[in-house]
């Protein structure tokens, strides 16, 4: 495998951004054959991580080993995978530059059976917003332990201790939280317009039973069944933790499609 960390302009930010990007590595005997354009996993990060979480706490370099599959890695801090209101454009920068700039300096097929997209978390909530936005784009997502109902996620609690993430969530969605759900915010209301599209992504859904997320993604599992979208849901012991992502990043990978990108 090959593993490059980049450092860039991120032109939608206007600042510099990073993210780590695996490849596979062709044999000597194939290095004469047209290069492959290869399917691509955007693996996305949760809340206080980075781009270099997955690598340095799960062995994802070792999992996707002989798949013939590219994985990116961007950073978004601390944006919830959103145009902030007092921020960055993390939206725009995950779902147009970041695609457009690893296919333009790697070998990544651009056609939609070959373009999938997970994450954990934060990113599990980024994931499905990308797959249910851009169905056309991404042929399956994938959810880890997501904070896929932000109704909840913004929800003003009268703990001070939350005040730090209630400042958080006005930074990027703005004062009125009231108003995020039923928006382009709410994987609910995505779920809902994605179900009478023809073409959807496959979802893949995963939580432990001992998480805090769990009702969240009941919820959501409810809703996207009841929606009769192609969901495959996987619940199982395991909290909000490394331990439990590692395992099924596992189930996540061998759950992709197989057919490989010509």
């Amino acid at each position: 495998m090959i593993l490059s960390d980049l450092n860039f302009f991120a032109e939608t930010l206007g600042l510099r951004a990073t993210m780590t990007v695996i490849l596979p590595q062709r044999t000597m005997a194939h290095q004469s054959d047209p290069k492959p354009l290869y399917r691509t996993l955007y693996l996305l990060h949760g809340h206080s991580d980075d781009h270099t979480a997955w690598q340095r706490w799960t062995s994802i370099e070792r999992y996707v080993e002989g798949m013939n599959l590219a994985v990116v890695m961007p950073a978004v801090h601390l944006s919830f995978y959103t145009d902030m209101v007092h921020g960055g454009k993390y939206w725009q920068f995950i779902s147009e530059e970041v695609p457009a700039l690893a296919r333009d300096l790697f070998p990544l097929s651009p056609h939609r059976a070959d373009t999938f997209v997970a994450g954990l978390s934060m990113g599990g909530y980024g994931a499905f917003k990308l797959a249910l936005t851009h169905p056309d784009r991404y042929a399956a997502g994938a959810s880890l332990s997501g904070a896929v109902d932000i109704r909840e996620v913004v929800r003003a609690h009268d703990d001070p201790a939350n005040a730090v993430w209630l400042q958080g969530m006005h930074n990027i969605f703005g004062a009125d939280l009231g108003q995020v759900p039923g928006s382009a915010h709410d994987l609910f209301t995505l779920a809902e317009t994605v179900a009478k599209n023809k073409v959807q992504p496959r979802l893949y859904q995963c939580c432990g039973t001992e998480d805090f997320l769990y009702a969240d993604n009941l919820r959501f599992r409810d809703h996207a069944q009841a929606l009769s979208l192609d969901l495959t849901y996987e619940e199982g012991p395991g909290d909000h933790n490394w331990a439990y992502w590692d395992r099924m990043i596992q189930k996540v990978l061998a759950w992709l499609p197989s057919q490989e990108a010509v």
